[in-house]
């Protein structure tokens, strides 16, 4: 898989120093894998939130931080729609 967004992630590592090595994990993870459906992500990330219109939010960290991502299937596109903590994904809406 291709990731769209890293930059995001970046930003937030400069922020938050104790998930650095986490996020950098998760990005080898993708860029490696090859997800054709839903149920090849939850393989993976039995824990990742599979929500409507494409949508995967995954837990960093265990539960510590969340990113939301956009999946294209077919063209092997994970895009990062946003990072934050616990505290904030539970104040995240989903349209």
């Amino acid at each position: 898989m291709r990731i769209a967004g890293l930059e995001l992630l970046d930003k937030f590592k400069t922020k938050h120093a104790d998930v650095c090595t986490q996020i950098d994990a998760w990005i080898c993870e993708v860029e490696e894998a090859i997800w054709k459906k839903p149920n090849d992500v939850k393989r993976r990330y039995p824990n990742a939130s599979i929500l409507g219109d494409k949508r995967v939010v995954f837990n960093i960290k265990g539960n510590s931080y969340r990113v939301d991502t956009k999946i294209a299937y077919i063209q092997q596109i994970v895009f990062i729609k946003r990072i934050g903590t616990h505290a904030e994904y539970s104040k995240w809406e989903f349209d």
